[in-house]
């Protein structure tokens, strides 16, 4: 088992979306398309607190991040780990994703709504390429 993400998959990390695996309430999968942003420090995601994944994450904080590459779905990245979950208040982290994304987070948030910058420390890594 490794935590360590393989050079020769390093590319995928930076991809538009991945997909986001969380545990709903019910206990079963809830899975989300999110864009991401990944540094030396891992992979984080900005998110809005009253979104049922963000919600999921602060009750169960195990998740996956799944990244399949757009160039041929046979080979993907699999992130497993726990949540991280610390404020954005400030919105420091969700403007460094808007300028990632071209994107104004604070024009998608409702007013009052806030933002959490989630870091998903990483337990496993499973990379993949089918075609061998």
């Amino acid at each position: 088992m490794t935590t360590t993400i393989p050079e020769n998959f390093r590319d995928l990390l930076s991809t538009d979306c991945a997909t986001l695996a969380t545990i709903g309430p019910d206990g079963r999968p809830q899975l989300t398309e999110v864009w991401f942003f990944s540094d030396d420090d891992g992979v984080a995601i900005s998110l809005n607190t009253s979104r049922q994944k963000t919600k999921n994450l602060m009750s169960r904080p195990k998740c996956t991040l799944f990244i399949l590459d757009p160039a041929g779905p046979y080979r993907y990245l699999e992130l497993r780990g726990d949540a991280e979950i610390t404020p954005d208040d400030d919105y420091e982290f969700a403007d460094k994703m808007g300028a990632k994304y071209k994107a104004d987070f604070r024009v998608m948030d409702q007013p009052g709504q806030k933002r959490v910058v989630v870091r998903i420390k990483l337990a496993r890594v499973n990379a993949v390429n089918m075609r061998g």
